[in-house]
């Protein structure tokens, strides 16, 4: 084994005990229907680690030629989703398959990764970069990050496009671009933020008619989110802040709230070993992703980009989780890798994975 990402491996063993431990404690306040989640998600890390090394044995070269096409087909199926995909949660983000279902958009975030890694790489070959390269590199990774992120966001899923942008910027930060591109881009956002929030506070109607009642709906909640005032974020407050140093112990979340193997397993954790459990798994995460990032300057190439998207996307979704979870951040559905139960996301880290190693 490569002593370089060794570390991947003991990482992995340590979030497969929490995660498998963990889901199978928020099974005790699940309807018993879900008592087979963690059997499921041990099979989702079986089939996620097989093709991490799968990936690694064949070499990367032809997955490199072929990502077009998959960056085509999985537009098509999140295109598809719009007509055909399985309503969960007010949002056709799953096709259901044979009692299993698949979210296009997670493996999306793993194509957009490695064909944004791709065009960076190139345009980073080149020996005399002028301004009008740099400009020509940012309309292209505008491009192949702005079409899946309009069939994303029509689903509605806004966190996942949230992510592809994030994965996008950071990934060109890392580039040989100037960085007064950066500063243009920082105003842009908050020019159209602004905008965005002036339409909705002041022009309501207009906003309603171009975006939707159901998207007024969702900004609402957002903006709504310090408030503290739902039943999910309450309970799982609650049993956060109730806690203690030591928690209630394994399989004793005092309080029900919705999704607490997906969206709000942190809670369960956090619940059940406190603080001091809370304070290891957080430093675990970072642990893993500083030296993710130190693996990140010792590759060249077209690798390197990958796993500097691949922490842009750990890290953001690691933060939004968390800070969800605990009432700092808004609501947003998104779950906390390696951890959360889930096939489709789970599969997708392993993938990626098996670029870096």
């Amino acid at each position: 084994m490569n002593k370089k990402v060794s570390f991947i491996y003991i990482f992995l063993t340590l979030f497969f005990i929490i995660s498998i431990s963990t889901i199978y404690s928020a099974q005790a306040i699940l309807p018993k229907s879900y008592n087979n989640l963690f059997i499921k998600q041990i099979i989702w890390y079986i089939i996620g680690i097989t093709i991490m090394i799968l990936i690694k044995k064949i070499g990367k070269s032809y997955i490199y030629k072929i990502i077009f096409f998959l960056y085509i087909v999985l537009n098509i199926l999140l295109l598809g989703l719009l007509f055909f995909g399985k309503y969960i949660n007010g949002a056709r983000c799953w096709y259901n398959l044979f009692g299993f279902s698949f979210q296009p958009s997670e493996f999306m975030k793993i194509v957009l990764i490695i064909l944004l890694a791709l065009t960076i790489n190139n345009f980073n070959k080149k020996r005399n970069i002028t301004t009008k390269d740099e400009f020509y590199l940012i309309v292209r990774c505008l491009i192949i990050t702005f079409i899946p992120s309009i069939l994303t966001f029509l689903e509605p899923d806004t966190g996942n496009v949230i992510i592809y942008f994030i994965i996008m910027i950071s990934m060109l930060f890392t580039s040989k671009i100037n960085c007064k591109w950066f500063i243009m881009l920082f105003f842009i956002i908050i020019l159209t933020i602004t905008s965005l929030y002036i339409i909705y506070k002041y022009y309501n109607s207009i906003f309603v008619r171009i975006f939707g009642a159901s998207w007024q709906l969702r900004l609402e909640r957002i903006l709504s989110w310090k408030e503290a005032n739902g039943y999910q974020l309450t309970n799982g407050i609650s049993s956060i802040g109730s806690a203690g140093l030591f928690g209630y112990g394994f399989k004793n979340t005092p309080l029900y709230f919705p999704e607490p193997q997906t969206d709000f397993i942190f809670a369960i954790f956090a619940s059940n070993y406190g603080f001091i459990g809370s304070l290891f798994l957080i430093i675990l995460i970072l642990v893993f992703d500083t030296k993710l990032i130190k693996l990140a300057y010792k590759k060249h190439g077209t690798t390197k980009y990958v796993i500097i998207g691949l922490v842009s996307m750990l890290f953001y979704q690691q933060i939004q989780n968390i800070g969800m979870t605990i009432g700092l951040l808004p609501i947003t559905g998104i779950t906390l890798p390696f951890i959360s139960y889930g096939g489709s996301s789970l599969i997708s880290y392993f993938t990626i994975l098996g670029f870096c190693i």
